[in-house]
């Protein structure tokens, strides 16, 4: 009221002095607030993963088309272990042996295998695919690809007989690894060639990006895990992917019995129920893990552990084969007879 009864530019000087002093005061009381410890602004979300103290954290790395698979066992693993923290990273050019637990998808040389314990926890099969708008899937959706013809068309061969080579309608453009990796390795060494051997645009970077490189062109023809091949959700291939039946009792045709690739779970159960004998022309190779034999992380010898035990729960789902019992059986004995387990 006192306000009231000055001349008005009295009035607005006094005004505009108050304003100062409350915004003064409300700096202070911020610069106040801030310098509290351990005080954070509720509306402030914080996106930094919180890592305990007590928490012991395992680097894994490898392979990158079982990193789905491998996140989900270390998401399983961590409820019942929730103080070890499992780490995935890219490997890329990281000395392999500075990492407490490798994702191996082929069997290294000797002189690699003589300080490593490996624990074989999966299966992956390997099959032909195109792009689903190419005139080679149009062509060998139906006709198959027996031996012969997977070797023509995706190695090349000096001792092959040119004269008696089948012809091809169809345009297309072969995807392949440029790096030394497991699927190519496997791929190569099942029809008795080297990765070096393989025809066709090498692709820098991981299967990803062969998957990726078939999508975009129309012409495209490749060979993938069934991990990449199959969409974990719906369990069909990919939108945009053609699988190639082959032929799988070797009797040089492919017969209706043997196209059955709609369906992950059909593929699957085939494939696991089948005999070495009348399993032909689809490679097979082991997923591994592997620790330094004689310094292992006690961490990592505990996920390997939890994973042999319960893993193979998970591995359909994500398109992988159960290993052989004896083989699982085998590899637990070995992998931790040296660690007192």
């Amino acid at each position: 009221m006192y306000l009231i009864s000055l001349k008005k530019p009295v009035r607005a000087a006094l005004a505009a002095v108050i304003m100062l002093l409350a915004g003064l005061a409300a700096f202070a009381q911020n610069e106040l607030t801030a310098s509290l410890p351990n005080e954070k602004a509720a509306s402030t979300p914080d996106y930094t993963p919180v890592i305990k103290k007590s928490q012991q954290v395992v680097r894994i790395t490898g392979v990158r088309f079982a990193y789905p698979l491998v996140q989900r066992w270390i998401d399983e693993f961590n409820k019942e272990f929730p103080d070890i923290q499992l780490v995935i990273e890219a490997r890329g050019s990281t000395d392999p042996s500075q990492y407490e637990l490798l994702i191996e998808a082929y069997e290294h040389d000797a002189e690699f295998r003589k300080n490593r314990e490996y624990a074989s926890v999966a299966r992956y099969a390997i099959l032909p695919v195109a792009n689903s708008k190419s005139g080679i899937a149009n062509e060998f959706s139906e006709k198959g690809l027996d031996k012969d013809l997977l070797v023509q068309l995706f190695f090349h061969d000096p001792y092959s007989d040119k004269q008696n080579q089948r012809e091809i309608k169809s345009p297309f453009t072969i995807y392949t690894r440029l790096q030394k990796a497991g699927a190519p390795i496997t791929f190569s060494r099942y029809f008795g060639f080297e990765q070096k051997d393989v025809k066709g645009k090498s692709i820098a970077g991981a299967d990803e990006h062969i998957l990726k490189s078939v999508l975009r062109d129309s012409t495209a023809l490749s060979y993938l895990p069934l991990s990449l091949i199959y969409d974990h959700a719906t369990q069909r291939p990919v939108n945009g992917i053609s699988v190639l039946p082959v032929d799988l009792n070797g009797n040089g045709k492919v017969n209706d019995e043997e196209k059955f690739y709609q369906d992950l779970a059909a593929v699957l159960e085939r494939f696991e129920k089948t005999g070495p004998k009348d399993l032909n022309n689809v490679p097979i190779e082991y997923l591994h893990f592997s620790v330094d034999k004689g310094n292992a992380k006690p961490e990592a010898v505990a996920f390997v552990r939890w994973v042999i035990a319960n893993g193979q729960r998970y591995l359909h789902e994500y398109g992988y084969l159960n290993p052989e019992p004896e083989r699982l059986a085998k590899d637990k004995s070995d992998l931790f007879a040296s660690k007192g387990k």
